[in-house]
């Protein structure tokens, strides 16, 4: 449920939106002076903000200005100033959009849903791998058995990687080699027996399981 941020100091209009939205299906928090907005659009956990330019404490350009140090939370200007300038200053400043008041609720909405899904499409496709308790987040460069983690060297995390990639899928010796140490390597030609075991130390001897399996002949697989 995406949550809403709405800075604004007409607390009529706040409410009205708010009700709005709630009956969208979004989660809403408010705040009715700049300060109050700043600090809480600084403190993350919103997937967008309504930003009222003309607001006690701090307007809504300066809110928006100091904002953009920390977080990118797609922000929709609300104002009754229809200035050129103002809108122009909104939108270098990093808002995604400027509406002017009084407007529809039905447009705003849908300028909320175009946001949303601006934002997803540029949102950073996080990449995590599984097998039952163990997870791994590759941008992240973590391993965990159950919340527990796991510390592995850069070679283990890559061979562990590669098979949970292709998990269900036997690879042989010689496509972990080309896959994990690259088709230049010139050391030793069991390197990916040493750390299949090297893996199965951290995880298949502590744990008591046999996440990496071992096909006679062929070579490694992880199967659930």
């Amino acid at each position: 449920m995406p949550k809403i941020l709405i800075v604004e100091d007409e607390e009529k209009l706040a409410r009205f939106v708010e009700l709005e939205l709630v009956h969208e299906g979004y989660e809403v928090d408010k705040a009715f002076d700049g300060r109050d907005g700043l600090e809480k659009l600084e403190s993350g956990g919103y997937d967008l903000a309504l930003l009222d330019i003309m607001l006690p404490g701090l307007n809504g350009l300066e809110v928006l200005r100091r904002a953009r140090r920390t977080v990118d939370t797609p922000v929709i200007m609300l104002t009754a100033r229809d200035s050129v300038m103002d809108k122009v200053t909104g939108l270098d400043m990093g808002a995604e959009d400027y509406m002017t008041k009084p407007f529809e609720i039905e447009e705003l909405l849908a300028r909320i849903r175009a946001a949303l899904r601006t934002a997803e499409r540029r949102a950073p496709e996080v990449k995590v791998l599984s097998s039952g308790p163990l997870v791994m987040d590759v941008d992240r460069h973590t391993v965990q058995w159950d919340g527990q983690a796991i510390e592995l060297t850069q070679r283990e995390f890559e061979l562990l990687r590669v098979l949970l990639e292709n998990k269900g899928i036997v690879l042989s010796r010689s496509t972990l080699m080309e896959r994990v140490w690259g088709y230049d390597y010139m050391g030793e030609t069991n390197i990916v027996d040493v750390y299949v075991r090297y893996l199965r130390g951290k995880i298949d001897d502590v744990y008591g399981v046999k996440l990496v399996q071992t096909v006679r002949g062929v070579g490694y697989v992880i199967r659930e």
